[in-house]
């Protein structure tokens, strides 16, 4: 651990005691049982986790609560948020987004504090949040636009729109708590649908500024939000049937213990941001420099916290030795610190039982042959291991089959990629991937395949999300549906038109609600 103490403008000065929860447009006090938040980040140079705060822990009442204030709001279809226009949608969604963008520097600080993002990259994930709300609601005027007319075919008239699905259950993930929870529930919201929202294990104190935006911006119902644990809030919510999408950023053994809990899952769509083992190939012709550098981006930014890391790497066995010697060095000579600091690349690590997670996964590599390439590799601290780079890696180790959502990094040596393309056949992910290498006759088949095998080819390129605007998914158990700017807003809504024989009684009806403005459907207006 290393002792910093935080410049005065992120220093934890207050407590955070949330008090209240969101349900049916009040903000309800709860006097019972309260849950302590720490960071793991200490204030005090004899390492102690840092008290950041309290949330209330909820139970069951209060879900059921939460889940029929946001039926009512819905009430089949037929609740304001719903049958609203689209254009007064979009007024309460920007209303929410100005009144974000007022708290960015406390939501930054908690981002700091409680998940141990760094400063850059805290500030990053707010702005990237306020933009994607902006690039929603442009998208969404966008389509409505598309549908601002009636199509023709065999003598049949029709207004075709996407309408929303119903109530949703908002999870997201502890990595980004802002950025990717959001990303869920804005698309969900200015899609009409209502919503229940719980905020992840880590990463809640900051929602705690955006709760009264979430209160005067929205009609009653339409945004709930809870405080507590998933198995005690979710679980009773599913089992009611009256949840129409699942929406979750996690792990799919908790996406699966959900949608199982639900009576009707054939009537349940699932929106769903799951894990990934993404891995980065290394060809004989790669830029070794370039390849080094985007790998180290790829497996440590945010401490490879990401379910876009790259989570293994395999080398061409003619190029191993070099780049293995490059790659150590660089991860060696990254700055570890507190948040706030400059440079810092490596920070400590959310959940206090991580270290010893990581720890376990090197012993048991080690113990079936695996060895630690780089000099500070697997070095714990209070609050912290410092990044392993391992070779000899093999399938017999945990190491291979896991998602390690942490600084280890597992590479394997390769002479034929067609290892390669099998072991990333076999594995349970399908994410993206990353080739490093420069011959087109070695990469066009490449490419051919691993488009079949994953979501995203990136070349010569970490793996990402962004740009929001691009389809971000995966396949097999890495994701269900598809999470851009664009594709959440067919995600969370459904087609639905309303169709009229060509008749002399039929068109004229049809002019009447045109030019009476009327129905909030059936409408041709252009928003600008």
């Amino acid at each position: 651990m290393i002792f910093n103490k935080a410049p005065e403008a992120y220093l934890i000065n207050d407590l955070i005691k949330q008090t209240k929860y969101l349900v049916n447009g009040e903000l309800k006090e709860w006097t019972g049982k309260m849950t302590n938040v720490y960071s793991t980040i200490s204030s005090t140079e004899n390492y102690q986790p840092t008290l950041l705060g309290s949330v209330p822990e909820l139970t069951k009442d209060q879900a059921l609560e939460a889940l029929n204030a946001a039926s009512n709001a819905y009430n089949n279809g037929q609740g304001i948020w719903p049958t609203m226009k689209v254009g007064d949608r979009i007024s309460c969604m920007e209303k929410f987004a100005n009144q974000m963008k007022t708290k960015r520097a406390t939501v930054v600080k908690y981002l700091m504090w409680e998940i141990g993002k760094n400063l850059a990259d805290s500030e990053k994930e707010f702005d990237r949040t306020v933009d994607y709300i902006y690039d929603t609601i442009d998208d969404y005027k966008q389509l409505d636009r598309n549908s601002a007319k009636f199509e023709k075919n065999s003598g049949v008239h029709a207004h075709i729109r996407r309408g929303p699905i119903g109530v949703v259950l908002c999870l997201g993930p502890y990595n980004y708590p802002l950025n990717e929870t959001f990303a869920l529930l804005i698309p969900a919201l200015i899609m009409g649908n209502t919503a229940v929202f719980k905020p992840a294990k880590l990463g809640v104190l900051l929602l705690s500024p955006l709760m009264e935006a979430f209160q005067n911006s929205f009609p009653n119902g339409v945004v709930n939000v809870l405080y507590g644990r998933g198995r005690v809030l979710a679980t009773p919510i599913m089992e009611t049937g009256k949840i129409d999408v699942l929406a979750l950023i996690g792990h799919s053994s908790s996406a699966n213990a959900l949608q199982n809990s639900h009576p009707k899952s054939n009537r349940l769509r699932s929106v769903l941001g799951l894990e990934a083992k993404n891995p980065g190939i290394i060809l004989p012709d790669a830029d070794l420099n370039l390849a080094v550098d985007e790998c180290i981006a790829g497996t440590l930014s945010f401490n490879g916290q990401r379910c876009t890391a790259l989570k293994i790497l395999y080398v061409h066995e003619s190029i191993s030795e070099d780049f293995n010697k490059r790659f150590c060095e660089k991860v060696d000579s990254l700055k570890f610190g507190n948040p706030w600091e400059d440079g810092v690349k490596l920070t400590p690590l959310p959940e206090p039982n991580k270290p010893a997670y990581i720890k376990a996964l090197i012993e048991d590599a080690q113990s079936k042959g695996a060895k630690i390439l780089n000099s500070k590799g697997g070095k714990v601290t209070d609050n912290y291991i410092y990044p392993a780079v391992i070779s000899n890696v093999n399938k017999t180790m945990n190491l291979y089959a896991e998602e390690q959502f942490g600084p280890v990094i597992p590479i394997i040596t390769f002479t034929d990629v067609q290892q390669v393309l099998d072991d990333m056949a076999e594995s349970n992910y399908g994410q993206q991937v990353s080739i490093f290498g420069e011959k087109v006759n070695t990469l066009a088949p490449l490419i051919d395949v691993l488009v079949n095998l994953v979501c995203r080819v990136n070349l010569n390129s970490s793996c990402q999300r962004g740009p929001d605007v691009f389809p971000f998914t995966g396949r097999k158990d890495s994701a269900f549906s598809t999470l851009s700017v664009r594709d959440a807003l067919r995600s969370f809504s459904i087609r639905t038109f309303v169709a009229s024989k060509e008749n002399s009684a039929n068109n004229s009806i049809l002019k009447d609600l045109l030019e009476s403005k009327k129905s909030n459907f059936i409408s041709t207006e252009y928003l600008l």
